[in-house]
């Protein structure tokens, strides 16, 4: 099962990735909601990993915006009777802000998380290797906290793949 979920994993930080994905939306959507958004290399700040914020700042030294990759739960219904797994995962995509001032954090946050829900939108169907995306998803926004830059905000995009492997 861990298999199932590192490779799912890979493959939607591969989807957001692809041809610049995910930096453009953010591109687009800062210029149409007049927010400066500085130069930032989406690629790097892309990551398959499930960990809290104050342990990623304190071991990693985390660039913001950060979006990190994991799978929350992985079903396996058996909806086709002979393979090992078919079933769901459910993936999310935990995006954080970080800045000094408290003023237009909260904006910057709504960008990259419509930036990451555009790209699942125009992402609907066979992503390949028995992983199918339907469409869909849920959007829960964290409370500003201390952390990051002297304040992190979090928005977590959650949605299920559809898996059918052997």
């Amino acid at each position: 099962m861990g298999r199932i979920a590192a490779n799912t994993s890979a493959r939607v930080r591969e989807v957001l990735a692809a041809n610049g994905a995910l930096q453009a939306q953010i591109q687009v959507l800062a210029l149409e909601a007049g927010v400066h958004e500085p130069g930032i290399q989406v690629a790097s700040q892309l990551v398959v990993r499930n960990v809290a914020a104050d342990l990623a700042e304190k071991t990693a030294g985390v660039m913001y915006p950060a979006f990190f990759v994991y799978c929350d739960k992985i079903s396996n219904s058996l909806r086709e009777k002979f393979r090992t797994f078919s079933g769901t995962a459910r993936m999310v995509v935990e995006t954080r802000a970080s800045q000094d001032r408290l003023e237009g954090l909260e904006d910057r946050l709504h960008i990259y998380a419509d930036a990451v829900m555009s790209v699942l939108d125009a992402k609907r169907g066979d992503w390949g290797q028995g992983m199918f995306y339907t469409g869909g998803y849920e959007v829960a926004f964290g409370p500003v906290k201390h952390g990051g830059k002297h304040f992190i905000q979090t928005a977590k995009v959650v949605f299920d793949v559809e898996i059918s492997a052997d």
